[in-house]
């Protein structure tokens, strides 16, 4: 790690934990709560002065994460384990600082992402559940895992998403890396899907899994998913998976 030169405002590199029930998402909002604004009000408490927190994306209104990452400089004496300790006693019970480390000035928690992985959790039963009702979306009818999985074949590689991404993208292109996409299941009635990509459009994890739960209903067949990329319509994709059940497990650099 280069250490910073005099002068120079140390950097600090933050893996957050959170539970996006009751926040607008993770970018900064005037008037509704949001992580970065929670996490940015906590450090001016600390620091007595104005800190921006940079993260390594955004993630939308109901979504949650196990392993954001972000990253922010100012003038301090305070190092990473008194951040880490002094950042957790000030947050809400929703929000975890799960590590804290000095880096070296040419780190970036957005520009440095080699690859993140989400994880998308279903509930498929009958009956709904009363505890984690908000991290999984619930679907009644039974899914054909087998079918989902060979829909899901259709998208690993570097394939242009514009079929998957709703509007408000901040993007240069729609054509992302899908190193890994698969269906796991978790006992009788959860199943998970795990994506790692080098980047991913707005909604583009929930209009996948919207698309790939209609194969499994038997409302599309397997190889539409791929016909359905190729048209880069979005209105031929399936529906956007709520919120709640997406979370950003981990981010790669």
């Amino acid at each position: 790690m280069t250490i910073p030169r005099a002068g120079v405002a140390p950097k600090f590199k933050l893996i957050i934990e959170y539970d996006g029930t009751d926040f607008c998402g993770w970018q900064r909002q005037k008037n509704d709560p949001s992580i970065q604004g929670t996490i940015e009000a906590a450090l001016q408490r600390m620091t007595r002065t104005a800190v921006t927190l940079h993260g390594s994306g955004r993630t939308d209104a109901g979504v949650h994460a196990m392993g954001q990452c972000a990253h922010f400089s100012c003038p301090t004496r305070l190092g990473p384990q008194e951040f880490l300790k002094g950042l957790n006693s000030l947050l809400p019970d929703a929000i975890v600082i799960r590590s804290c480390e000095a880096v070296a000035a040419d780190f970036h928690a957005r520009f440095g992402v080699r690859h993140k992985t989400y994880h998308y959790r279903i509930l498929n039963r009958a009956l709904p559940a009363a505890v984690g009702r908000q991290y999984a979306w619930h679907i009644r009818r039974p899914l054909d895992l087998e079918a989902m999985a060979a829909g899901t074949a259709h998208l690993e590689g570097r394939l242009d998403f514009k079929a998957f991404e709703n509007s408000g993208s901040p993007r240069h292109h729609t054509v992302r890396h899908v190193m890994a996409a698969r269906w796991r299941r978790n006992g009788d009635d959860h199943l998970t899907f795990e994506i790692r990509a080098d980047g991913f459009l707005r909604f583009m994890v929930r209009n996948i899994v919207g698309t790939l739960v209609a194969v499994g209903l038997g409302k599309m067949r397997p190889e539409a998913v791929d016909a359905i990329r190729r048209a880069g319509d979005r209105r031929g994709a399936g529906t956007t998976a709520p919120p709640h059940g997406l979370f950003l497990v981990e981010v790669a650099y």
